[in-house]
Parts: C-alpha cells; sequence; structure tokens
C-alpha cells in the first residue's frame, strides 16, 4: 500500500513510523518513508529547528513542492514501491491561522490508496508540542486542531478515491499500535475489528479488568484492531474534575515517550483548560469511536459478569453494537453472564458466543485469521 500518514504536530510520528518500518524489516520485508518535514528542512539548511512554519507562506509552499516532487519522483513506478509511507500533515493551525499544508496535484501523482490520521491524547499531544516548538497554545487549540486533521485528512481521501482506505488510528499509550499500523500498510486484505467492552464503570475491579485486557489482546493477535481504550482522554477528564473539586490549579499526568513508557518528569497540566475541554472530551469519543465502528468490518463486545452477578453492558457497549448493526457490520457479542441477554442483543447480533475462546474458534473455522507472516513469507 501506498500510504499518506498525517496528524497535529505533538503526535511526533517520525519515531513512531520509524517504528513501523522496523517491524517490516523484522519481518524480512521493507517499508519506505519519507519524511516530509525532514526533508523540507534538508532543503532549506538556513532555517533554525522547529521554525519552518514560521517562514512565508510562500516560501514555505515551494519548499513542500520541492521535497513532493522528490518523492514523487523516488517512488516511481509504483509497482516498484509498493510499500511507501509519506509523514506528512493535512493542516497546519499555526500563527498565520489555519491553512493547509498539501498540493492536490501531487497527491494525484503520489497515487496514494491509503489515508490514516495518527492521533494520540490531548494532554501529551499538548505537552510534546511545547517542548518541541515556540508557541503559545491550550489544550483546546489542539482539540480543534485533532479535528481539523482527521476532517481534512478524511476529505482528501475521498477526493482522490480512497474514501474507504481511510482511517483514524492511535498512536496508543498503554500499549503501542506499530503492528497496526504495518498491517494496514502492508496486509490490507487483513480483517478490521473494533474491540468493544465497558470502560469508565469497571475502573475500581481488577479482575473485570484483566478479563477486558485478555480479550483485547486476543483480538489483536489476529486482526487489525481499532481499540477505543488506545485513547484515554476521559481519565484525565476525570482526574480535572475532581482537582477542581479539591481546589487545585493543576493535575499531574505520567509523561510518555514512545510505546507508553515512562518518558521524563510528569506533566502538570491546568486544572482550568481540561475543564474547557470537557465537551470536546465527550463529543470526540463520541465521533471518534463511530468512526472506528465504520472502518471495521465488525464489531466484536465483550459483555463480562459483574462482581454482583450483573451483566457489565455500559450505554456505550450498548449503543457501539446498535450503531454497528446500523451500518450493517458483522456484530459478534462474547456475553459471559449467566443472566441471559436481552432481545437488544439477541436480534442484532451476528453470533452470539460464551466464551472468547469459543469466539476466536468460530472465527478461524470460518478463514478469518490471516497468516502470521505479516509478508506472507
Amino acid at each position: 500500500m501506498r500510504a499518506i500518514v498525517t496528524g497535529q504536530i505533538g503526535v511526533d510520528k517520525k519515531p513512531y513510523l520509524n517504528a513501523v518500518v522496523d517491524a517490516a524489516e523484522r519481518a524480512h520485508g521493507k517499508v519506505e518513508l519519507f519524511n516530509v518535514g525532514d526533508l523540507m528542512y534538508r532543503e532549506a539548511p538556513d532555517v533554525r529547528p522547529g521554525r519552518i512554519l514560521d517562514l512565508p507562506w510562500s516560501r514555505l509552499a515551494n519548499l513542500r513542492r520541492a521535497v513532493l516532487k522528490d518523492v514523487i519522483a523516488a517512488t516511481s513506478p509504483p509497482a516498484a514501491h509498493p510499500n511507501v509511507i509519506v509523514n506528512t500533515h493535512a493542516t497546519f493551525r499555526w500563527r498565520h491561522g489555519l491553512f493547509s499544508a498539501f498540493d492536490f496535484d501531487q497527491l494525484q501523482m503520489l497515487r496514494p490508496e491509503m489515508f490514516i490520521c495518527l492521533v494520540d491524547n490531548i494532554e501529551v499531544v499538548h505537552h510534546r508540542l511545547h517542548q518541541e516548538h515556540e508557541i503559545d497554545a491550550t489544550l483546546k487549540d489542539c482539540m480543534v486542531w485533532r479535528e481539523e486533521e482527521i476532517l481534512a485528512t478524511e476529505l482528501m481521501a475521498q477526493a482522490l478515491g480512497c474514501g474507504q482506505n481511510f482511517y483514524i488510528l492511535s498512536r496508543g499509550r498503554q500499549k503501542d499500535t506499530v503492528e497496526t499500523a504495518l498491517r494496514l500498510v502492508t496486509r490490507p486484505e487483513m480483517r478490521k475489528v473494533y474491540p468493544s467492552f465497558p470502560m469508565s464503570h469497571v475502573v475500581d475491579m481488577p479482575d473485570v479488568l484483566a478479563e477486558i485486557d485478555s480479550f483485547r489482546a486476543a483480538l489483536a493477535r489476529h486482526f487489525v484492531t481499532f481499540d477505543p481504550g488506545d485513547v484515554d482522554e476521559k481519565l484525565l477528564l476525570d482526574r480535572g474534575i475532581e482537582a477542581a473539586r479539591q481546589g487545585k490549579d493543576f493535575v499531574e499526568v505520567e509523561a510518555h515517550s514512545f510505546g507508553g513508557r515512562v518518558g521524563g518528569p510528569p506533566m502538570r497540566v491546568p486544572v482550568r483548560e481540561i475543564l474547557d475541554i470537557a465537551g470536546d472530551i465527550d463529543g470526540q469519543i463520541y465521533m471518534r469511536d463511530f468512526k472506528l465502528i465504520d472502518q471495521s468490518d465488525m464489531i466484536v463486545s465483550l459483555v463480562p459478569e459483574l462482581p454482583n452477578g450483573q451483566p457489565g453492558l455500559s450505554s456505550g457497549v450498548e449503543r457501539e453494537l446498535h450503531h454497528a448493526f446500523e451500518h450493517t457490520k458483522e456484530v459478534y457479542v462474547v456475553w459471559k453472564p449467566r443472566k441471559n441477554p436481552s432481545p437488544f442483543i439477541t436480534e442484532t447480533a451476528t453470533r452470539i458466543f460464551r466464551s472468547v475462546d469459543e469466539a476466536l474458534s468460530h472465527f478461524e473455522e470460518k478463514g478469518m485469521f490471516a497468516p502470521a507472516d505479516l509478508f506472507g513469507h
């Protein structure tokens, strides 16, 4: 696949995509990566690091066109370069305001087959942005920019006939999603799955959480999974609300580098800015999770049994199942409680299983598993 990967400044796409390339090499394959930002700096050695967006618009556009011209030449003919990633942006929200970061005629010459918009937890994006650039941006600014980047990338994909190959992908916080990205680019035929499970109301139930984590890991071994838990800004909001009740001005959050590892001292996030984005967090969760379902082939939902014997069926899970059914996705439910599911589950599910192992056996029998070797060797 020839993929264009976008994402707002602060997502730190380059080390993530370098890891995708390294993973491909370990699987005895090859993915070519072109980092447009690095190539622009190489083309303009007089520009100080982190300051290229301060250039006059005309020079910035000329630099980008020169670099993309070289990328087009280096990846031609397409048949000789089957797995290509171009790391760029769809938009820039900078001191000049909001402007596009692409030229449509050159995108057509690149002949992309897939668009991926990479996202990350907003407090981490905000932290990286201010570490690397001299700019005064709030959490709200970063939330708005993320929405703009997603929308612009989706529109680019639609305009170039790749509307069915547009994906939102989280870098992941507790686990990285490098293999997911590699599978998207090199194994587009693999089944794409949205794992659905209760989140907020089971946070104090360690046994249930362990069961959910095992379920998520099992699906990730065999499918391309778009996991809603890879972005967890609801936890940031909950902490912000609690801090406000206690009269605190800041919340300390672990800084994370690539792969979910701790990366330096804790970040101090202003409580006021967290409260300012409360509506954005809820609204974007709602929008993003439905888009993750839309870009999947099927939804697999785990309904655990809670310690009180009741089904762990949250309103979010019910809404996700209904959305998937209405959008003609395959709907599978792993129902663990002894209490039987309601007609709202049985009448919309493609099939209901009593265990994760039973579900996996069914998927394997139906030929849904792809070979483990990413490059078919």
